[in-house]
This record gives C-alpha cells, structure tokens and sequence, in this order.
C-alpha cells in the first residue's frame, strides 16, 4: 500500500488530468467526483510499480477511461436523467459559451477520448495507440473522423 504522502504527491499531480477526462466523459460535476475517487482508491489499494513518470500518468489516464466506462454499463446509470441533464431542459434561454467544450462532448466515446488525449495531454497517436491498445491507424481515423465531426458541429477550420 501506498504511503500517504506518496498518494497526496500523485493526486496533486494528476488531479487535472484525472478531473478533466472525468468530466469529458460523464458530463457532470457529481459523476465526475465520484470517478475521481475511485482512480486513487485503486490507485492506492492496487499499489502498482511504475517504471517512470509516463508509465504512472498513462495508468492513471488507463484507469479513469475505465472507470467512466464501467459506470456507463451500470443499469442505474444507464436508465436516469442526471441533475445536469433537468437543469439544461430547465434553462434553455442560458447559452452556453463553452461551445467547444460541448462540442467534444457530444462526440462518441473513442473520438472524445483521442481528441482529450491528442490535444489537451499532447500524446502523439502512437502513444495514444499503446494506450488504449488500439492500431495506430484506428487512432489516426478517429482523430481525422473526429476533426470533422466537430468542424460539422462548430462549422470552419477550428483544429488547424
């Protein structure tokens, strides 16, 4: 097991990361939170050996993706509305000036998961393939799928 000081290192260090692919994946605060958690909970009880710094990162980053998907194939989850969801139908005379970030989010998993890790965590598509234990030329049709998706959805050359 872990050390506390060794878990309050790692938190502080990947907090970021580990709440903005959270929050890309489960689309609220609340659900979010809770993958937050858990990533270190296992990180903590798993207790595993790293080789370096990009070994640790791309575990945690392995493990939060995991765990945002595992939540989606629970029954509870998959057959609710989430309090965001009935704020939104709530206050549609709001609008939203993240529209990039909604954007995204409206992306299918793999796309949103790629376009994360491509331009915000700066992995190259050979990183990112090893990964998700995907080909390189998956990642590289996801990321171009991907692209256009969101040039559709935001209209123009926002990527380039």
């Amino acid at each position: 097991m872990k050390t506390h000081e060794e878990i309050t290192q790692v938190i502080n260090k990947y907090a970021d990361t580990v709440n903005r692919i959270c929050y890309l994946n489960m689309k609220n605060q609340y659900d979010s939170e809770d993958i937050f958690q858990n990533v270190f909970l296992r990180y903590m009880t798993k207790a595993p050996k790293f080789k370096d710094d990009n070994h640790e990162k791309a575990w945690i980053i392995r493990v939060t993706i995991n765990l945002c998907k595992d939540s989606f194939k629970n029954f509870f989850r998959r057959n609710t509305s989430t309090l965001d969801e009935v704020k939104e139908i709530a206050s549609n005379d709001k609008e939203d000036l993240s529209y990039v970030r909604e954007a995204v989010k409206k992306l299918p998993e793999n796309y949103r998961n790629v376009i994360y890790l491509f331009y915000y965590e700066q992995y190259s598509a050979v990183e990112i393939s090893s990964l998700l234990h995907k080909n390189v030329n998956t990642i590289y049709t996801w990321l171009s799928r991907a692209k256009d998706m969101l040039k559709d959805e935001l209209g123009g050359d926002i990527l380039e």
